[in-house]
């Protein structure tokens, strides 16, 4: 497979949009080499010409492609913290700060964040963005099982959500109400602009240093002065002074 990888590369970009080279090269080559023996293609080729006329497949690469582990208040010291930071730098700057959720997966991070705004009396809004519009769909429809929201406490669950006949959990409307979803392509795509927050994490982990580095330098470029960019816990950007930024807790920074 890696003697086509750099065709299928340059199919993907130009029929997808997606930029493949941007990705760890052994990992994206092993989950594209998983997904394509599903379908019974044996190169690279052949994928593709399968991807070109089924629809259901390309949803399938897209979905299989991109990284969907998430859950409510993941690492909950970190998210701790990030709570301290937002009552204590971000509320002084602005009353109604724009937070982003970058690569939001399944909703678990914004609605997480929309919980931590309403408990906190904070009246800010949230743009949540992803590449895969199937999980975004899962993101905006709001439901869990129990077990996905082992993070959140009974109390929260009881304010925060709606148990249904299925025996799943939904987000009530009020919380809802304070998310948008969008898709975004964090490689191609114009960021958003003005934001007070950006939260991305675990996601750059699975770039090579130069798409790494351009995402770092986006995000700093999309937040306003003193705004802070909340990253995951195996993300420690080594040198935030590149990008205008400054360490201010684990895993947060400030743009200078």
């Amino acid at each position: 497979m890696a003697m086509n990888f750099d065709f299928f590369n340059k199919w993907v970009q130009d029929n997808l949009g997606i930029r493949l080279e941007a990705y760890k090269e052994r990992q994206m080559q092993r989950r594209i080499g998983n997904i394509m023996q599903t379908t019974g293609a044996k190169t690279l080729e052949e994928y593709a010409k399968i991807l070109s006329k089924d629809s259901k497949a390309r949803e399938e690469f897209i979905e299989h492609l991109t990284i969907n582990v998430t859950e409510f208040y993941r690492n909950k010291d970190i998210f701790d913290e990030f709570e301290d930071v937002l009552n204590k730098i971000v509320v002084k700057n602005t009353s109604r700060p724009k937070i982003w959720s970058a690569a939001c997966s399944t909703g678990a991070e914004p609605y997480t964040l929309a919980m931590i705004l309403d408990k906190n009396k904070i009246n800010g809004s949230i743009v949540a963005t992803d590449i895969d519009k199937v999980i975004l769909d899962k993101a905006k429809s709001g439901r869990y099982s129990l077990h996905e929201l082992k993070n959140v406490s009974k109390t929260d669950i009881s304010n925060y959500f709606s148990k249904k006949e299925d025996g799943d959990y939904e987000v009530k409307p009020s919380l809802k109400q304070k998310i948008t979803f969008k898709r975004h392509d964090l490689l191609k795509d114009r960021y958003e602009s003005r934001c007070d927050v950006i939260v991305c994490r675990n996601v750059t982990i699975y770039f090579k240093p130069d798409a790494r580095d351009e995402v770092y330098q986006n995000f700093a470029d999309a937040l306003n002065k003193g705004g802070i960019f909340f990253t995951g816990a195996t993300e420690t950007i080594n040198n935030p002074e590149q990008f205008g930024l400054k360490k201010v807790a684990s895993f947060i920074y400030q743009k200078a």
